[in-house]
C-alpha cells in the first residue's frame, strides 16, 4: 500500500515560517512527481507547489511564489515545503499527493490517486 504522511504544520504568526514534510512509503519514490495541495476553509483544494521526479522542474502557485520552496530527498523518500513570510491567507490544511502516472504534476486534482491525511497550517494576524 502507498502511504503519504505529512507533518510540520502548526500555528504561526504572520511573517513566520514553517517547513512541511511528507514521507512516502509503499512505492519507488524517485519514479514519481510530488505535489502539495491545500484546502482553505470554505474553499476548494488548490495546487500549491509541485516537483518532478529528479527535482529539475518545479511549480508554484502565484499566491506563494517567492515565499515557498519545494524540495525532495529521494534517499529519504521525503518531499518538503519550506514556507516563509506566511500570511493569514495561507491558513489551510496542506496535503501531499501523487499518482501512478508518468506526469510530474497535474492541475486536475482528480488525477491524484494518493493523498496524505493533511497537516493544519494556521497563520494568525
Amino acid at each position: 500500500q502507498v502511504r503519504l504522511v505529512e507533518s510540520g504544520g502548526g500555528l504561526v504568526q504572520a511573517g513566520g515560517s514553517l517547513r512541511l514534510s511528507c514521507v512516502v512509503s509503499g512505492r519507488t519514490f524517485s519514479n514519481y512527481g510530488m505535489s502539495w495541495i491545500r484546502q482553505a476553509p470554505g474553499e476548494e483544494r488548490e495546487l500549491v507547489s509541485a516537483i518532478s521526479r529528479t527535482g529539475g522542474n518545479t511549480y508554484y502557485a502565484d499566491s506563494v511564489k517567492g515565499r515557498f520552496t519545494i524540495s525532495r530527498n529521494n534517499y529519504k523518500n521525503t518531499v518538503y515545503l519550506q514556507m516563509n513570510n506566511l500570511k493569514p491567507d495561507d491558513t489551510a490544511v496542506y496535503y501531499c499527493a501523487t499518482s501512478d502516472s508518468s506526469w510530474s504534476w497535474s492541475f486536475s486534482l482528480n488525477d491524484y490517486a494518493y493523498w496524505g491525511q493533511g497537516t493544519q497550517v494556521t497563520v494568525s494576524s
